[in-house]
């Protein structure tokens, strides 16, 4: 998985292994995990030739499942927001080390049109590219299905009455990113993703508990 080269029915390495490939501790790489599993990324088998396993990776089957999972309330949306943060922690340190000069541009050129667009739609529509380019640029699909999947989750969330403030806040934060990855500099980006994110997650627990009063 690490080196984008699994496909369904290969097992995954042991935890440690992973976490030390990926540099994040055992404790969020077991959430991304838990993530991965829930969306039917991968699935778990018990035993002695137990462990995680790669699945068939049908992105409208998995987003369904997920959708369902927040509906019926079987995954928060505080559990959806950080598995969240700790996947694109990952997502970010592997475009850090493997982006190519053409993936920086294309992120730029999505952030520059982002500030043209002046629809709400059309400026989500860019968001939602940006993070699939970024995970195309790990080199592993399966981080770029797990991408799509929370974008589409997610979108029901990010809409509202504030959405078009808060993409101002976060365009020049994606310039920042793309710089970051540029000078290879893993801890920065991996900080200002944090922070973007961040402030989208507190832009959905608002709408979130919005929809719930109404």
């Amino acid at each position: 998985m690490a080196a984008g080269t699994l496909k369904a029915g290969d097992k995954l390495p042991a935890e440690r292994e992973l976490a030390v490939e990926f540099q994040v501790s055992r404790s969020a790489l077991r959430e991304a995990l838990r993530s991965l599993e829930v969306a039917g990324i991968i699935r778990n088998v018990k035993g002695a030739k137990g462990g995680a396993f790669v699945q068939t990776a049908e992105p409208d089957r998995i987003v369904q499942a997920m959708q369902d999972y927040v509906h019926l309330g079987d995954i928060s949306l505080g559990e959806l927001t950080e598995a969240r943060l700790a996947l694109q922690d990952i997502i970010v340190r592997l475009a850090c080390a493997r982006a190519t000069e053409t993936d920086l541009a294309e992120l730029e050129a999505i952030a520059e049109r982002t500030k043209r667009e002046t629809s709400v739609e059309a400026r989500y529509a860019c968001a939602v590219e940006y993070y699939a380019v970024l995970a195309r640029a790990t080199k592993n699909r399966i981080f770029g299905i797990f991408v799509d999947s929370l974008s589409a989750i997610l979108h029901e969330f990010v809409r509202g009455p504030d959405y078009e403030t808060l993409q101002q806040s976060l365009i020049e934060s994606r310039f920042k990113l793309v710089r970051h990855l540029r000078a290879k500099n893993e801890e920065a980006a991996v900080a200002e993703m944090r922070k973007h994110l961040e402030r989208v997650h507190r832009h959905v627990r608002k709408n979130s508990k919005a929809a719930a009063k109404g």
